[in-house]
């Protein structure tokens, strides 16, 4: 394949048009092999097992700056994080490691399993609205308000201030996708995608003052407080771990909630399955995680020369790690293409691998096994309304409507 061939091919990935139905582009990237762009310092990789063996190689980075690019724009006068702190999620041991201790406390399995009858109720107040009004957006009537509220609880944020949450989060969403890594340039929007994020940080700050003289039992009184040996969160750390749980914390969520209920209304079966017995709820969100993951890609710089499966990564490369096309490889699954929640072993890269393995999956979990089981069993006879409408967003690929006739 020429190098234009390769950019072409990755160009599509870009292209919004693709959002509803990816999976026939991925089965092209897949048969295409790694896509390795020298001119770009890129190599693109969709196959399960190189995914696989990226996520847990050694000399495999998620700190941007140690990229080629990074190093060039920095030379060229560019701020280094334009953002400020990164979370740790965009960080490396030991940095990476200090935080997400610190930060650990607040997603052990007690203090999760502590939030289940809360959002219990919300689940259950949520549906008698949808039952009321007798018509169902799963977006907008359960798969954002549930997770939006636990987060903005468990923060501390006040719920009020939601719909400026809510715009700001759409923003930096899209900053997730690789259109400088595959194009070389930003994507539209970039300046209002800053400015959402000095908005977010800025109200972080604030919030995190009033905590300092006010403290609450939320998680940012708890980031405040955070000490081990000693050691303690900076402010700036603090903003960036608040601002990555409220960005990438509540959109995967969302986008796990609605995949799932698609994926069964569009296997009337498996609906029917789950509304009788809930106890196949883990089956169906785990299975989801690979049928049709929130996170479609993943990025990681190669931090030293590296050889995945054969193919040579220079140190310095970035390493676009196609998940979704990875969890659809038939040398890697039976019948890849179909929504099974009972295949014999269901396994994902859904929440990565190794050091930065997601942090808040078991909320992730729980959160979606609630509203599943619930939405089931109140509408056993629920159906597809109309055709999905997708976001523009590569990465974090996720619906903006899903009407579900009750």
């Amino acid at each position: 394949m020429t190098t234009a061939d390769t950019q072409t091919l990755l160009g599509r990935l870009l292209d919004p048009a693709n959002r509803a139905d990816p999976y026939p582009l991925y089965a092209d990237l897949r048969a295409a092999g790694p896509l390795a762009v020298p001119s770009a310092n890129l190599v693109v990789f969709s196959a399960f097992a190189d995914c696989d063996e990226v996520l847990r190689h050694p000399a495999s980075a998620s700190d941007r700056l140690k990229s080629t690019v990074a190093q060039r724009e920095v030379a060229a006068g560019a701020a280094a994080r334009p953002f400020g702190a990164p979370g740790f999620l965009f960080l490396d041991p030991p940095d990476h490691t200090r935080l997400r201790r610190l930060v650990s406390s607040a997603f052990v399995p007690r203090v999760v399993k502590a939030l289940e009858p809360g959002i219990v109720s919300l689940v259950d107040s949520l549906l008698d609205a949808v039952e009321a009004k007798g018509e169902f957006d799963v977006v907008a009537d359960l798969a954002y308000p549930l997770p939006v509220a636990v987060i903005c609880r468990l923060l501390g944020v006040p719920l009020e201030d939601e719909p400026r949450f809510s715009s700001a989060s759409a923003l930096l969403a899209q900053s997730l996708d690789p259109f400088l890594t595959v194009t070389g340039q930003a994507a539209q929007g970039s300046e209002q995608r800053l400015e959402a994020g000095l908005w977010l940080r800025g109200y972080l700050r604030e919030l995190i003052a009033k905590r300092r003289v006010e403290p609450r039992d939320d998680l940012i009184s708890g980031l405040i407080a955070a000490e081990e040996a000693g050691d303690q969160l900076t402010e700036d750390e603090i903003v960036a771990t608040c601002n990555l749980l409220l960005v990438a914390g509540h959109e995967t969520t969302v986008n796990l909630i609605a995949n799932a209920i698609l994926a069964m209304l569009r296997h009337p079966g498996q609906w029917a399955k789950l509304a009788a017995d809930p106890q196949r709820v883990s089956a169906v969100a785990e299975e989801t995680l690979r049928y049709d993951p929130p996170v479609q890609l993943v990025a990681r710089i190669a931090a030293e020369d590296m050889t995945v499966n054969g193919i040579a990564v220079p140190g310095g490369d970035s390493m676009l790690l196609l998940v979704a096309a990875a969890h659809r490889d038939p040398a890697a699954f039976d019948r890849a293409g179909e929504f099974d929640p009972d295949r014999a072993q269901i396994r994902h890269l859904g929440f990565g691998k190794g050091p930065h393995f997601c942090l808040g999956a078991p909320l992730a979990r729980l959160e979606a096994a609630v509203a599943l089981s619930a939405a089931t069993a109140r509408f056993p006879g629920a159906r597809l309304a109309a055709d999905p409408v997708y976001k523009p967003n590569l990465t974090l690929r996720g619906m903006e409507t899903l009407s579900v006739a009750i």
